[in-house]
């Protein structure tokens, strides 16, 4: 039986730890440990579990896929250098469609007409003359085919980044890449229109684009098509934005056209020189010929003569060619 003294003590122990219990039942995630919420953000910030391992993953998956989409790319180059192009490849690049038959009787007709014009125009005996006729049938077509291959090379880079531009602006505004190039084909300019008219070819006959595309260098062996296969097939394979993409590609391609006609601009003095140069001994021959015949004719008439003017051929050819080499830029 407890004193009525210890009654008030008793009580007021008794409500003090109610009141404490409630307080530690309130405040218990704050007072005792940290609330759910918090263990829950530092357990996700400190985890590296299944989640985090799968964006790493994904990110290296990427990057092997692109190193192994370059090292293919660059075997692929490497062999198309290693590859002289064909008769039939080289009229193709150069936008005949000869076949080869037709080349032959090309080579027949120029070297029939350098054998009339030897013998005609220059009275040289039948011996040279025959010479003659062979060499012309087997250079001339062979500079035509050169030189129409070599404008067309040049006429396509001109036009290429407008082409790529096109694509840029098509691809941000929701076209596919397939309604891009069906543009290119029908209204740029030629080479260009021909070109992805072949790739739009390839791809309608079950070709993979990244694969048709593959095919525009081989077509035109030049940088720019290089880079934009490269760029369609990295995409293709491995994903991304393809407008950024394309949009840094026109940039660079316009850079290096900017940087061509600079070349070109810082280049034009020398090839002014190598051309006085070059053309300073045939001028003074002439002249001297004009004024002085008895004088020149020595050259052509005597032994030691036609050597001499062997040996400053050769010489020149030597010193127009390294003159050539020095002014010519590959970037």
């Amino acid at each position: 039986m407890l004193s009525p003294e210890l009654m008030p003590v008793i009580a007021a122990a008794l409500a003090a730890l109610c009141v404490g219990g409630v307080v530690i039942s309130m405040l218990y995630a704050r007072v005792g440990r940290r609330s759910e919420a918090d263990k829950r953000l530092a357990a996700i910030a400190t985890w590296d579990g299944p989640v985090g391992r799968a964006v790493g993953s994904d990110e290296g998956s990427r990057k092997r896929s692109i190193e192994i989409t370059l090292r293919n790319l660059e075997e692929q180059q490497k062999v198309r250098r290693g590859v002289k192009p064909s008769l039939t490849i080289r009229m193709r690049q150069a936008g005949l469609n000869w076949s080869k038959k037709t080349y032959f009787f090309c080579c027949l007709g120029a070297g029939a007409f350098a054998l009339l014009v030897a013998l005609t125009v220059f009275g040289i005996g039948p011996l040279p003359a025959v010479g003659f006729g062979l060499a012309g049938g087997l250079l001339l077509p062979h500079l035509y085919v050169n030189r129409r291959r070599t404008a067309r090379f040049k006429d396509f880079t001109s036009e290429f980044p407008n082409a790529v531009d096109v694509i840029v602006r098509g691809v941000k505004a929701g076209l596919p890449l397939v309604d891009c190039l069906r543009i290119i084909a029908s209204e740029a300019k030629e080479p260009v229109r021909s070109e992805f008219k072949g790739i739009l070819d390839d791809q309608t006959l079950g070709v993979p684009m990244d694969q048709a595309v593959q095919r525009l260098p081989e077509r035109i062996p030049v940088a720019e098509a290089n880079f934009f296969a490269i760029v369609i097939s990295l995409q293709s394979r491995s994903g991304g934005s393809l407008s950024e993409a394309l949009g840094n590609l026109s940039r660079v391609l316009r850079e290096r056209k900017k940087m061509a006609g600079k070349i070109r601009a810082m280049s034009s003095e020398a090839k002014a020189s190598a051309g006085i140069i070059g053309s300073l001994p045939v001028v003074v021959t002439c002249m001297l010929y004009l004024t002085a015949p008895d004088y020149i004719s020595l050259l052509f008439t005597t032994l030691i003569g036609k050597i001499v003017v062997v040996g400053s051929l050769m010489w020149m050819g030597m010193g127009i060619l390294m003159m050539r080499k020095m002014i010519n830029f590959d970037f």
